[in-house]
């Protein structure tokens, strides 16, 4: 398939739609882009949170096993800052409606994210890796079981695992902490098995997030990439969808159901 980067015409989302009806085994690998379309403001780049405020230590990681207690306390004195404000309140977009209708259609196999918002699940998405966490739950970094926020008693801090009595922490991952062993093995078997990735609201620069894409171009399957802008995924791209997740994806999504139902008739 030719290299294309083009605005969002029909022509091109039929182009896409064509390639995903084609494929086998479909991934896609979403990012900050459809967040900030839920009004979730972004951390890098005009107006986001670290160019305002600055970014986060490097070494958080060891910083919270250094002092638990304390990383527990600034997360409960933090409930209503402006990152956990808007992410309270935001709710999935037609992006994620439309990832999600993709999944129950059969056609989308599995879903990595590199966002945090929970906005993918409340959607409906069953299929997820939420590679750098959700910040609704807490994980055990012993034990790696994950638990509601709101179910664990924070009488005690830091509180103790409730399955192995081990340290919990934020299911967030912070800089320098592993990425989750079970996340990071479900992305691997996943993005082994593929033969198109859709690329959204990402330019697909973070790893290990951003590999498991390419290695399905560099394996000879077909990206395709929705985004308000040019990435720096754009040069290797099969399709470039130029336009918001929201506006984008759910026309994708209609164009592969009538291309389906025409193969079926």
């Amino acid at each position: 398939m030719a290299n294309r980067d083009e605005l969002a015409g029909d022509a091109a989302i039929i182009t896409a739609a064509r390639a995903i009806v084609a494929a086998d085994y479909v991934i896609g690998l979403t990012g900050a882009g459809m967040s900030v379309e839920s009004g979730i403001p972004p951390f890098r780049g005009p107006g986001g949170l670290w160019t305002k405020y600055g970014e986060p230590p490097m070494n958080g990681y060891e910083i919270f096993l250094a002092d638990p207690k304390k990383a527990w306390e600034e997360r409960i004195r933090r409930q209503d800052d402006e990152l956990w404000g808007p992410l309270r309140v935001a709710r999935p977009n037609l992006g994620h409606r439309a990832l999600a209708e993709l999944e129950a259609m059969g056609v989308l196999k599995f879903l990595i994210t590199q966002n945090v918002d929970d906005l993918h699940r409340q959607a409906g998405q069953t299929g997820l890796a939420e590679i750098h966490g959700n910040w609704k739950l807490v994980r055990c970094i012993e034990c790696g079981a994950r638990f509601r926020a709101e179910d664990i008693r924070i009488d005690t801090l830091p509180p103790p695992c409730p399955k192995c009595a081990g340290l919990l922490k934020s299911d967030t991952v912070a800089f320098g902490e592993p990425i989750p062993r079970d996340a990071l093995a479900a992305c691997v078997a996943h993005a082994a098995r593929a033969d198109l990735a859709i690329v959204a609201g990402t330019s697909a620069t973070v790893y290990p997030a951003a590999g498991f894409a390419l290695e399905v171009k560099r394996r000879g399957g077909v990206l395709i990439e929705t985004n308000l802008y040019e990435s720096e995924i754009t040069p290797v791209c099969d399709v470039s969808l130029r336009g918001a997740t929201g506006e984008i994806l759910p026309r994708l999504v209609a164009a592969v159901g009538e291309l389906r139902r025409a193969r079926l008739s």
